[in-house]
């Protein structure tokens, strides 16, 4: 993607709803840092056929047992399948480590949020959320997932699950897989314009 499409394609994410207001700037530089972490040295080592070992991300915001957690809870909202690869896939803790540093707001919400989860988990399972198993770990989520049902006692877990939803859907949709799987591809001269594709038209009833 050229750098005029890639901003292109960033400035068009901002209207995702995030209900987190992210600059464009920051949203470009967040995608950066991203695909330094994912890649920092390039495709290949220089003067080498072979790809370059990636050095392991130290996250700056996260503590070790957050980091285990948020990039458990990414994938749960974004996990790998057939089309696409998933939130850790397309560096979404990353992006959200950056994020953090940028905007101090994000911290209190991400912290609080996160203890949340093991609290809520060692409650109810006398264990933490990283610890719990599968089916634990969905009832939990089960029930701060959807709003208009959840229970008055985990507001506190739906709002911090709202705000990590809305989050990992503007790392995913920045990064270059989560572009990808838009199919976005920027503005491109059209040679001759033939009007809107019949299945367009059929779609829209017209």
């Amino acid at each position: 993607m050229s750098e005029m499409n890639r901003r292109d394609a960033l400035q068009h994410l901002l209207a995702v709803p995030a209900g987190i207001a992210i600059a464009p700037d920051a949203l470009e530089r967040a995608a950066d840092h991203v695909h330094a972490a994912l890649d920092p040295q390039g495709a290949t080592q220089a003067g080498t056929a072979q790809p370059a070992r990636p050095r392991p991300y130290v996250p700056k915001q996260f503590t070790p047992d957050e980091w285990r957690l948020v990039r458990m809870l990414v994938d749960y909202l974004i996990p790998r399948d057939a089309r696409s690869g998933s939130a850790t896939d397309a560096g979404v803790p990353e992006f959200m480590d950056f994020m953090l540093g940028e905007y101090a707001s994000m911290r209190t919400w991400m912290r609080n949020g996160l203890g949340w989860m093991h609290a809520e988990s060692r409650k109810r399972f006398g264990t933490s959320f990283v610890s719990a198993s599968e089916a634990q770990r969905r009832e939990i989520l089960d029930a701060i997932a959807f709003p208009k049902r959840a229970a008055a006692d985990v507001k506190a877990g739906v709002e911090f699950f709202n705000n990590l939803r809305n989050l990992t859907a503007s790392g995913f949709y920045s990064s270059r897989i989560g572009i990808a799987d838009l199919g976005y591809i920027g503005n491109r001269p059209v040679a001759e314009w033939k009007g809107t594709p019949p299945e367009v038209m059929r779609k829209l009833g017209l």
